[in-house]
């Protein structure tokens, strides 16, 4: 059993919190959502009622946060955790942040001893709550090797990508092609649902052939074809069209800085965008099905 932190209960973090708990380790949460926290400590964590407080001989703390401003002012802020923390403590970052971030964060915080590893997700809400998550992830081997210890609670694949931000370059590669994925898969759903087609029944001719992906078999964004996906609750509950936006836009600085072609990763961002913009950005992304409606059923 770990001595577990955990910052940040969002539709992703209040569940691996959860299942931390489930694990056996003894979490301490800290959210500034009175609902989030309540939900933490039905799952049986502790709730901290001060930042601080989560570094308190903890063995490990985990965020997840939404951006890089939000990570940077919990570790390196005026009131940051990088002067509280033990240096047997290990970080975990499981945000999607730029990778240049990460890096800084590593470097600023080994000088107090603090041991730092990037960790993204894969997986979505739904491998949140189950416990099947995919952790992608940066920085020294045995760091990441000892962060098994409770990564193993809330995913069932740990993969090392390279040094500090490493993790983070593999997640933005790997959203940018899911967006891709996600709005072609639209697209074609779109188009035969246009000429009368049954999207249930197009749906598993595409799974048996060529066309089939992770959109299709898992997550597929047409109301009503698949139980317990957010397209089937109104869009609810899952990976927000403006976090995929920001995902989004991480891979094109990236895409810059080292000369990188990415046109549909490009063009990808500016639906996303367009989409947000128009109210969307509060829904799961899968809902940029509805974006892609043929005009004449608009």
């Amino acid at each position: 059993m770990a001595k577990v932190g955990f910052i940040g209960l969002g539709n992703m973090g209040g569940p691996m919190a959860a299942n931390l708990v489930k694990a056996g380790h003894q979490v301490t949460v800290f959210d500034l959502s009175d609902a989030a926290l309540a939900q933490a400590r039905e799952a049986g964590c502790g709730v901290a009622e001060q930042l601080v407080d989560v570094a308190e001989n903890a063995d490990f703390v985990i965020s997840m946060l939404p951006a890089d401003h939000h990570v940077e002012a919990v570790y390196l802020g005026e009131q940051g955790l990088q002067h509280k923390l033990s240096k047997r403590t290990l970080v975990i970052d499981c945000s999607t942040i730029s990778a240049e971030t990460a890096r800084k964060l590593s470097a600023e915080l080994a000088p107090h001893g603090i041991r730092f590893i990037d960790a993204p997700v894969s997986g979505g809400v739904g491998g949140a709550k189950a416990g099947t998550l995919t952790f992608i992830c940066g920085g020294d081997e045995s760091a990441v090797d000892e962060a098994r210890n409770v990564l193993n609670g809330m995913g069932k694949n740990v993969f090392r990508a390279g040094d500090a931000g490493a993790g983070q370059v593999a997640k933005i590669c790997n959203n940018m092609l899911l967006s891709v994925l996600m709005a072609g898969t639209s697209e074609a759903l779109q188009l035969g649902i246009a000429h009368g087609l049954d999207p249930k029944v197009l749906s598993e001719i595409m799974l048996q052939s060529s066309g089939r992906n992770w959109t299709l078999e898992v997550y597929n964004p047409c109301p009503g074809v698949m139980d317990g996906v957010p397209s089937s609750n109104d869009y609810q509950g899952g990976f927000l069209v403006d976090l995929m936006a920001k995902d989004l836009g991480l891979a094109q600085q990236a895409a810059l800085r080292c000369g990188a072609s990415t046109p549909m990763g490009s063009l990808t961002l500016n639906l996303y965008r367009s989409w947000a913009q128009l109210g969307h950005g509060r829904e799961d992304f899968s809902s940029i099905f509805k974006y892609v409606t043929p005009q004449m059923k608009k």
